[in-house]
Parts: structure tokens; C-alpha cells; sequence
């Protein structure tokens, strides 16, 4: 028999998710409401540091009750790193917004500080400031939400941060997303901690809290019968998932330690290869190596990321490259830009290789095993 495929990060259970769905069923309390769902709001809290959290269906559904806070309106632009993946900015575009995408630091592969500070005084002088600016946490990696909000509150721009990669990462002493005006997190069925989907808008206002908790719910008016002066949306998260979430949560730190050791034992064992490095950790933070990523040069290597890839599938192993930019996507082939060469070598080169909870030290030995085989044929 092969052996068995190696997935790229899996959802690991912890053993207590059996009995957390147990107590909730037998609570009664299986809709989205009751103490499952406070439960969950607290240990997000707990973890990031947020004082205000809400529970949502996902973390994409965090992201557009964000924009939604932020009043958002057609044609207004919403600013976001171009490497990064689609639900970023998806959100913002459905409610008409325009996108612009700006390119990242090679020195993190998160948006690049010093050139969203040069746009923003241009746009200033165009008399057409973004609406929002979007900082996301890439791979485990926190942005420099410092330097974001520098640039940005000259101009009054508020800043959401995309979290959905960042649960468990530091920077500059606090979470990841902290001092942002709204984080969106994400529990999808591939992060180091899973309800097995799902997510959290968290801020430190509760009023944005409140409201975003309001349209979640479909925005019902306090009435006897079904009333709404706005529309809103079937957002909250199932109280069966805030219980496998809050187990998970108790997860977390000996889970980023056991992802940076994956990431560790993989540089260890392939630095030496000719054309193989790997994603840099930022001076102001830790990263959790959510995902080990390294780069392929092929003029070095011997073969490029795609044919690795190959390579990889075909010996029952998942890898993935990295995010393809957005401006190169035929859904924003007319978006603005700004740069883009630092996100388009990251994608022509950029692996993401298996580092799911439950990767074994054999698991991991047969992905380098393939690595170092091609790297020597």
C-alpha cells in the first residue's frame, strides 16, 4: 500500500471537541445564542487581548460586517495589500467599493509602510483619500500595523486588519490586529485552531461591537414582531461551533510552538539546498508559522516552484504556492495598483509545504526527502 497523502494543514482535534458537542446538545442550546456562543466570544478575547467580541459564521463574514461598520459606500476606495487572498477585499467590492492594490515589504511579505505612506500623500493631493485601508497578517505573520496606523491616522484613514492568518502571532508586545479599528479573525477548518469554520470581529469600540452584532443578527429592530430600518445578514456563528472553538482556543500557544518547530526543522534541513529560503520572521513580532513557506529559485534550484510542486503531488504529498496577487486575478484586471514586483516574485517562487498539528517527524522527513531528491536529480 502507499503511503498515506500528506495534507497541507489539516484540522487537528484536541479530544475534548466530543464532549464540549455533547454538553451543548444536551443544553438545548444548538442555535446561535446561549453560553456556548459567550463562552467562545470570552476565550477569543482572552487570546488576543480584544475586550469587545463577536462570534461570526466566518471570518469572511467578520471582514464584511467590518466595511459595513466603516459605511462603506458605492465608489469609495478600500485599500489592501495585493498579495493576499480574495476575501480581503471581496467583501468591500460586493458592496461597490473600488480596490486598490498596493505591494508588499520583502522584508515581511506584508504591505509595505513606507510606500502606502507615499500613496496616501499623493491621493491626499488628488483630493481622493481611501475609505479604509486594509493591513492583513500573512502566513502567521503580523503586519506592521504600527507603521499602517502611522501613515493612515495622518490622514484619518481607519485601518481594518485581516487576522484570518494571524490567531496566536506578536507584535511589539500585543496580538496580532491590536490597535486596528476592527480585526477579523478566522476559525476555518485549515488555521492552527479550528471551530471547523467560522470567525470573530473583535475591536477595542463597543459601540462598532454592538452594531456589528446587531446586523448580524439581520438587523432586527427591538419589536414583538420582525421589524429592520436596515438590512442584515445571518452572520452568527452556531453554537455547536463556539464549543469545538473554545476547546481548540485552550490549544493554541502549544500549537504556534509546535508549527514554528515544524517551520525550524524544515529550514534546518534544507538551507543548504542551492535556491531554497525561506519567509522571514519580522523584527517587531513573532510569527506561528501557520504555514512554513519557502521560496524556489530556479536558475539555482534546478527546477522551478510549479515543477516542485509536481513533484510533491506525485509522491502523495500537498503543497500550495503562496497567493497568487489580486491585481493578476481576471476578477481585478482593472483595479489600481501600486508596485506589485515584490508580490509577483514572491508567487513565481513561493511554496507553502505541509504543517498541519499532526504532521509526524516521518511525515515531515518524506516532504524533505522529495525536496533534497529534487533538488540532486
Amino acid at each position: 500500500m502507499p503511503p498515506a497523502r500528506i495534507h497541507l494543514s489539516p484540522p487537528h482535534l484536541t479530544g475534548g471537541e466530543a464532549a464540549a458537542l455533547l454538553a451543548v446538545l444536551d443544553s438545548g442550546w444548538v442555535a446561535p445564542a446561549g453560553p456556548a456562543i459567550a463562552e467562545f466570544e470570552a476565550a477569543v478575547a482572552a487570546a488576543t487581548g480584544f475586550p469587545h467580541v463577536l462570534a461570526t459564521a466566518s471570518g469572511t463574514a467578520a471582514l464584511h460586517l467590518a466595511f459595513r461598520v466603516l459605511d462603506i459606500a458605492p465608489g469609495d476606495e478600500v485599500w489592501a495589500p495585493g498579495f493576499t487572498f480574495v476575501a480581503t477585499v471581496a467583501p468591500a467590492v460586493q458592496m461597490g467599493a473600488v480596490p486598490r492594490f498596493l505591494d508588499v515589504d520583502p522584508a515581511s511579505w506584508t504591505l509595505d509602510p513606507d510606500l502606502l505612506r507615499a500613496e496616501l500623500a499623493a491621493a491626499a493631493r488628488r483630493g481622493r483619500l481611501p475609505r479604509a485601508v486594509v493591513a492583513v497578517d500573512i502566513y502567521g505573520q503580523a503586519a506592521d500595523l504600527d507603521g499602517i496606523l502611522a501613515a493612515c491616522d495622518r490622514w484619518g484613514v481607519p485601518v481594518v486588519s485581516d487576522s484570518a492568518e494571524g490567531l496566536g502571532a506578536s507584535m511589539r508586545g500585543r496580538h496580532a490586529g491590536r490597535g486596528a479599528r476592527v480585526a477579523a479573525l478566522s476559525f476555518n477548518g485549515n488555521k492552527i485552531v479550528t471551530a471547523g469554520g467560522g470567525g470573530a470581529f473583535a475591536a477595542d469600540d463597543p459601540v462598532l461591537v454592538a452594531r456589528a452584532r446587531h446586523l448580524a443578527h439581520h438587523a432586527k429592530d427591538p419589536a414583538p414582531h420582525y421589524q429592520h430600518s436596515v438590512t442584515g445578514h445571518s452572520y452568527a456563528l452556531s453554537s455547536l461551533l463556539a464549543a469545538v472553538g473554545t476547546v481548540q482556543l485552550a490549544a493554541l500557544a502549544p500549537r504556534v510552538a509546535a508549527r514554528r518547530a515544524l517551520f525550524d526543522r524544515y529550514r534546518d534541513a534544507l538551507s543548504d539546498l542551492p535556491g531554497i529560503s525561506f519567509m522571514p520572521e519580522a523584527p517587531w513580532g513573532t510569527a506561528t508559522r501557520w504555514l512554513t513557506a519557502m521560496l524556489v529559485r530556479p536558475d539555482r534550484f534546478g527546477m522551478d516552484r510549479e515543477a516542485l510542486r509536481q513533484r510533491l503531488d506525485a509522491a502523495g504529498i500537498e503543497s500550495r504556492p503562496v497567493w497568487k496577487p489580486l491585481p493578476d486575478q481576471p476578477a481585478f484586471r482593472d483595479a489600481p495598483r501600486a508596485g506589485g514586483a515584490v508580490a509577483a516574485a514572491l508567487f513565481a517562487q513561493g511554496l507553502c509545504l505541509p504543517s498541519g498539528n499532526g504532521l509526524a517527524e516521518a511525515e515531515q522527513d518524506r516532504v524533505i526527502a522529495v525536496i533534497r531528491g529534487a533538488c540532486l536529480a
